[in-house]
């Protein structure tokens, strides 16, 4: 008996012996682009992490819309009662997603974050944009189209987001310091998580200051498109001089056709591969960065056709996404 058993043991192959870790990939959203490059780039980690003999299954969960605070609980909390190996989250709020994250690690399940910041030392690492230097790179790139002089307005995304928090008070931070000849005549409206409730809020800060404004800045992907729409409705299109940041198809026709003068990107495929590989890296008891900073660049129509600008803006999700 003792022999067939050490003899089964013996044919079971190392692949089949293999621990093969669960790893939950939980974003704000689902709807954007910005968010397919993420799962693009946890399912790129999962392909190499898997040619190097390690067995990873990426679970790709999160709420529809990017304020449903409570649906990413719930999400966080799911896994963590289904005893996932790890968990890598981009949590909608710094302080909402505090208690689930404190939760899922004195659960003994490793948390990486990604995109955006917690208001917690207990993540294991924090892979993400220099999201203030990228809401400054917008700043200088507007106000070097006005020739430091004119009217701007800022279009917020969503309270307690930490990610856009930090780009709009980077692009506050430039605007006061650097181009004292240009006025703030709006910085206090938000767009909210889609481009419909962004475009509406871009609609009436279009209505009530169109005629006075010479530039406008947009600091994520749903409130630059809702703002494209608004200034193509008004016929102020390439007129006012427009800065978003983020990177869909809709964007970055308007920027090649003038309707947008500038995008700052993110590396959203990377910042999926790094926060895969990071959590990875945890469970395997290896060392690993506090921070982790996954770059931020900006596009014009002048770059926006160099092989590396245009890899950034062009995502390959075909490859890794069905």
């Amino acid at each position: 008996m003792r022999l067939r058993l050490l003899m089964a043991l013996a044919a079971i192959t190392p692949a089949a012996r293999a621990v093969e870790y669960q790893i939950a990939v939980i974003p704000k959203g689902t709807t954007h682009e910005y968010w397919k490059s993420i799962e693009a780039g946890a399912v790129k980690a999962q392909r190499e992490l898997a040619a190097k003999g390690i067995a990873v299954n990426i679970i790709w969960k999160g709420p529809l819309l990017e304020d449903d605070r409570e649906q990413q609980i719930q999400v966080v909390e799911n896994f963590i009662g289904r005893n996932v190996s790890a968990i890598v989250l981009a949590p909608l709020d710094s302080r909402a997603l505090v208690a689930p994250v404190e939760e899922a690690v004195a659960a003994g399940i490793p948390v990486v974050i990604i995109d955006s910041g917690l208001n917690s030392k207990l993540p294991s690492s924090t892979v993400a944009t220099d999201n203030r230097k990228g809401g400054r790179i917008g700043a200088r790139r507007l106000g070097t189209l006005l020739g430091g002089k004119g009217r701007v307005v800022m279009l917020r995304y969503e309270v307690g987001s930490d990610s856009t928090e930090q780009r709009e008070a980077g692009f506050l931070e430039v605007m006061k310091s650097d181009f004292p000849g240009i006025a703030l005549i709006s910085t206090d409206q938000y767009g909210g998580a889609t481009r419909e409730t962004a475009y509406r809020a871009a609609q009436n800060l279009l209505n009530r200051f169109g005629d006075q404004t010479d530039g406008i800045f947009a600091p994520n992907e749903s409130t630059a498109s809702g703002t494209l729409l608004a200034l193509r409705e008004t016929g102020l299109a390439g007129k006012l001089r427009f800065v978003g940041f983020d990177a869909n198809e809709q964007l970055v026709t308007a920027l090649r056709q003038g309707d947008i003068q500038g995008l700052v990107v993110q590396d959203p495929l990377k910042m999926g591969y790094l926060g895969v590989t990071t959590v990875v890296a945890v469970l395997r008891h290896e060392p690993v960065a506090l921070s982790i900073d996954t770059g931020v660049g900006l596009v014009t129509r002048d770059n926006m056709d160099d092989p590396v600008i245009s890899a950034l803006i062009h995502p390959p999700l075909a490859e890794y996404l069905k």
